[in-house]
């Protein structure tokens, strides 16, 4: 089975930094776009940041020009640069990823998967 773990989480003051990491494992054929959502108690999970096909990006307005979004395509894995961190930036950080699995020796449906997620916590 195709799965997705998160690394890096912790608890940082505001103004610091972290570096999250998500590998992804598995018979995997492709991987379209891989991507870190985040969810803080009593909101909606959003959208942090996403990276597509070569070196697309996008950047929720709250994060842009403090994280950064890169992956490694020939270890499977995504990574978030968070500096300037913020008290509002507390919340679990999920990575996700669509991909084409392998099955069977073939290139499978694409799904999207997601991580467990790991817990980032920014004090003031």
């Amino acid at each position: 089975q195709v799965q997705l773990v998160e690394s890096g989480g912790g608890l940082v003051q505001a103004g610091g930094s972290l570096r999250l990491s998500c590998a992804a494992s598995g018979t995997i054929y492709a991987i379209s776009t891989m991507a870190w959502y985040r969810q803080a108690p009593g909101r909606q999970r959003e959208l942090v940041a996403s990276i597509t096909g070569g070196t697309t990006t996008n950047y929720a307005a709250s994060v842009k020009g403090r994280f950064t979004i890169s992956k490694d395509n020939a270890k499977d894995m995504v990574y978030l640069q968070m500096n300037s961190l913020k008290p509002d930036d507390t919340a679990v950080y999920y990575c996700n990823a669509h991909i084409f699995p392998v099955e069977n020796g073939h290139v499978g449906k694409a799904n999207d998967y997601w991580g467990q997620g790991t817990q980032v916590t920014v004090s003031s």
